[in-house]
């Protein structure tokens, strides 16, 4: 059985910059990767200084042949099983291979999950959006239909009212805003529409129960995020809800600033820990994680040895 320093799960930006600085650390590093990054069906990646407008897959591969160099190895396949010893994980892979590490960092990231409408699912990131930041200045000025999927669309509304003044938002079954937030999307000059979408045409035509159509020229549909935390859970880590106000917008893996889980050895970066994250927060993060697992590292290879001495 291969042994490292360090085994992250995941190679994304958080995995990425974690084991760029944990090569560099001079740690034996290994990177489990199974090639299905969230934002793999958007066309660039924005808000990362020096980047911004870079396809995601080229992103990634700068980034791999970074942490290459400095002599990190990478497995391609899905970590499916770990195990805790006393001084060590034991990981397992979907395709029977272990492999062993005394740390462990987990980018494993989120999942999206999107409404049961016909006709909506493997859109998300080209013409059905979901974060204002990712995708506002592309679409700005352009017709932004919204379907509701929590209490929370006057918040989400007057986001993007920031990038177009014709915005529509479908209710899709959620309350209506009342007070304040009725007053606020009103003054916007935002339309709210009563109604359900029961079906997504290719051309972006929404079919609404009560009979009419919408073609806006983009959709927008916000996602309930979870922590892919398969791996982190059979480990023991705690995850939680993460919430907007008292709406509950997701489950997240709980950890400290600097990415420390409930269980020694085990750290977290990226979207697992904070749904919010954008690729350039992901990355710092990372960086942030290898730097403090490899301090961890530091003071127990010395009180090793001490002992020995």
């Amino acid at each position: 059985m291969e042994t490292y320093d360090v085994i992250i799960v995941g190679g994304g930006p958080a995995g990425l910059a974690g084991a760029l600085t944990l090569a560099r650390a001079r740690r034996s590093v290994l990177v489990v990767d199974n090639g299905t990054p969230r934002n793999a069906a958007a066309g660039h990646v924005h808000n990362f200084l020096t980047r911004d407008g870079t396809p995601p897959a080229e992103l990634l591969a700068i980034g791999r042949a970074e942490v290459e160099g400095y002599g990190a190895t990478f497995a391609t396949g899905t970590a499916t099983g770990a195990k805790a010893t006393a001084d060590s994980f034991t990981l397992t892979l979907d395709d029977g291979r272990t492999f062993k590490a005394r740390r462990l960092l987990v980018t494993t990231g989120l999942a999206d999950e999107l409404p049961d409408i016909p006709g909506l699912a493997g859109r998300l990131g080209s013409d059905v959006l979901h974060c204002p930041y990712c995708h506002g200045w592309e679409v700005r000025d352009q017709a932004i239909g919204i379907i509701a999927t929590t209490a929370a669309v006057a918040h989400v509304a007057l986001l993007w009212r920031q990038w177009s003044a014709d915005v529509t938002v479908v209710l899709n079954g959620q309350p209506a805003p009342t007070g304040q937030d009725a007053a606020l999307l009103a003054a916007r000059g935002i339309t709210l529409v009563d109604d359900r979408v029961t079906a997504l045409d290719p051309d972006r035509t929404a079919h609404l129960a009560g009979g009419a159509t919408l073609t806006p020229d983009v959709w927008v549909v916000p996602t309930r995020m979870t922590a892919r935390d398969d791996l982190l859970t059979d480990l023991g880590v705690e995850t939680g809800p993460v919430l907007m106000g008292d709406i509950e917008v997701g489950v997240a893996v709980k950890a400290d600033a600097n990415g420390a889980t409930s269980v020694p050895g085990v750290w977290v970066a990226g979207n697992v820990t904070d749904l919010r994250a954008q690729v350039i927060v992901s990355a710092a993060a990372g960086l942030n994680a290898g730097a403090m697992i490899n301090a961890d590292l530091a003071m127990a290879d010395a009180h090793a040895a001490a002992r020995v001495d």
